[in-house]
């Protein structure tokens, strides 16, 4: 039985990975598998550079697409499979080896989601986060420099020079297509009680049609 999936974007620093976070507490692994765009960074040296010589990350060909969608397709032919963890170059992080397995809802997430056109045909449900711009930037600061262990030097050229040019053009474009948008300028829990009541009817929906039950542990 093909799975729900649902697609979740966003500019940088509006939240994501925050939401996704507090959306995934609600589940089992067994009812829910998600797939991140952040961890099919390509190599290095395999990366584009901008004129002054400096790394873009953000934009759409510094993603292994490919590898994206090839897992992406597993995942709804029920196959599992295994990935290292991507740290942003942070050489005080130690990857993991990350395991997937397939599951009813399969959540896809990540920067350009909606903008590659074989990823976004599949989303049943596309949801898109969305934050001020001066949020974003204090948020991307507080996260580089904590999470990635980047200077803030750098991090301002790049949201200047990268992430808000990107934002602009591959992503901001696609707001139009959520079937959800998501206010997080101060909080984002309405939007979530939303998207969990979607996944969990969905389940429940299931479970009925299916007699397979999902849920092997109550909610707190």
């Amino acid at each position: 039985m093909k799975p729900l999936i649902i697609g979740i974007t966003g500019g940088s620093g509006s939240g994501k990975t925050t939401f996704i976070r507090e959306l995934k507490a609600s589940f089992t692994k067994e009812e829910v598998c998600i797939i991140s765009q952040d961890d099919y960074y390509l190599p290095r040296e395999q990366q584009l550079r901008d004129p002054r010589g400096v790394i873009n990350f953000d934009l759409p060909s510094s993603i292994d697409k490919k590898g994206f969608i090839r897992d992406l397709k597993r995942l709804i032919k029920g196959k599992s499979y295994t990935r290292q963890e991507y740290t942003f170059n942070n050489e005080l992080k130690e990857p993991r080896l990350l395991e997937f397995k397939p599951a009813p809802v399969v959540i896809v997430e990540g920067l350009f989601v909606f903008h590659y056109k074989k990823v976004r045909k599949r989303l049943d449900l596309k949801v898109f986060i969305s934050a001020k711009e001066n949020l974003k930037v204090i948020r991307r600061i507080k996260r580089d420099q904590l999470e990635r262990n980047y200077p803030l030097q750098d991090v301002l050229y790049r949201y200047e020079h990268h992430v808000l040019p990107a934002f602009e053009q591959f992503i901001q474009p696609y707001i139009s297509e959520a079937d959800i948008v998501v206010n997080n300028n101060s909080v984002f829990e309405k939007g979530l009680q939303v998207v969990k009541g979607f996944v969990r009817n969905y389940l429940d929906e299931q479970e009925r049609d299916t007699g397979m039950h999902y849920r092997f542990h109550e909610e707190e």
